[in-house]
């Protein structure tokens, strides 16, 4: 089972389903192994993928890797999933889909900024901190991750 093989076999199914493949891990669990599929996308308001989107390209991909010989012939089980609030935000568009969310990022400096996900270019994202509204080009950003809110109060 080679990653590229997989993402060259899987990219434009996974782009029938308006979703992008992120990352491809396979990692071993006994005699088993997991192919797990990280995929993202716009979704219908532009905030990621929805989970019957996700359910709806895993059967298409199921049905292509049982076609092909792109998994090998060992039994593997297949985990499809969305990026997710662990991963970092890497590209442009991870940061418009997380417009209005709470993100802590890193910058190269050695800075620390935590605010919320503004206006979002191919160059730089503005963050609304406590202090002010900051623009910060992506080149000076080190890590990037979204905060958990778990009581964040309804914006009107």
């Amino acid at each position: 089972m080679k990653d590229i093989q997989i993402e060259q076999l899987l990219t434009p199914v996974l782009a029938d389903y308006d979703l992008e493949l992120e990352a491809v891990e396979i990692v071993p669990a006994g005699k088993r192994r997991l192919l797990r599929l990280v995929v993202d996308g716009d979704g219908p308001e532009g905030r990621g993928p929805l989970l019957d989107d996700i359910a709806e390209a895993t059967k298409a991909v199921s049905a292509v890797l049982d076609e092909d010989n792109a998994a090998g012939a060992a039994p593997y089980t297949l985990e499809v999933t969305s990026r997710g609030v662990s991963r970092p935000l890497t590209l442009p568009r991870h940061w418009r889909r997380n417009a209005g969310r709470l993100v802590r990022a890193n910058l190269a400096n050695g800075e620390e900024v935590t605010g919320r996900i503004g206006a979002v270019t191919d160059d730089q994202v503005v963050l609304a901190t406590e202090a002010a509204e900051i623009s910060v080009p992506f080149a000076d950003i080190g890590k990037a991750l979204i905060q958990v809110e778990l009581n964040r109060a309804e914006e009107n």
